[in-house]
């Protein structure tokens, strides 16, 4: 669970830029987002909806196609305030106002708009759903993976508010926030072209 947690994908970047960006409460709103996700992902895995992915193609294609237009539009507001960033002399500080707000809904949303979660959750919890179960093992495993994912994601966000980090990603926000918008849309473009 911690790698695939702390692996590069859609969940961490949004958490680290915006830990970055916006500070830790901003950072720990997105984290609460994204374990908010988490635990509709983990309830589906635990009830079998990664079944249900793969006997209706239609459905995944689908949350491929909104994760896709999500992502994108992630990619697009970051790379747009980058830019504008550029040609103002404003600088880093307009580049946070511009993406700034909806913190919670925003990690709620990159989390639930990625299906690999909920492939990913599935193979990690098959194991221990298989052959004779006691009925709490199934609650056990929704709460072990809510709580760690909540609980890491905001360690994380505040951890990022160390004062040599937070400097440094200041001064270099806007080239830092046109990294994260291009590998955003990296991620939207590998996922229209699946």
């Amino acid at each position: 669970m911690l790698l695939g947690q702390f692996s590069p994908g859609p969940d961490m970047l949004l958490l680290t830029r915006t830990a970055l960006a916006n500070g830790g409460r901003a950072g720990v709103r997105t984290a609460l987002g994204i374990a908010t996700g988490l635990s509709i992902h983990a309830a589906l895995a635990v009830l079998g909806m990664a079944w249900l992915l793969e006997r209706f193609p239609l459905l995944d294609r689908a949350l491929h196609w909104a994760a896709a237009a999500y992502l994108l539009w992630l990619s697009w507001k970051l790379l747009s305030a980058c830019v504008a960033s550029f040609s103002r002399s404003g600088g880093a500080g307009e580049v946070a106002a511009s993406v700034s707000g909806g913190f919670f809904l925003r990690g709620l949303l990159c989390n639930l708009l990625n299906p690999k979660v909920m492939v990913f959750l599935a193979a990690v919890t098959a194991p221990f759903l298989r052959g004779e179960i006691s009925s709490g093992r199934p609650l056990a495993l929704w709460l072990i993976i809510v709580v760690q994912g909540g609980a890491l994601w905001s360690l994380w966000a505040l951890v990022l508010q160390w004062s040599p980090l937070r400097d440094g990603y200041r001064r270099a926000q806007p080239l830092i926030d046109g990294a994260f918008g291009l590998v955003l849309l990296g991620l939207g473009l590998a996922l229209v072209l699946r």
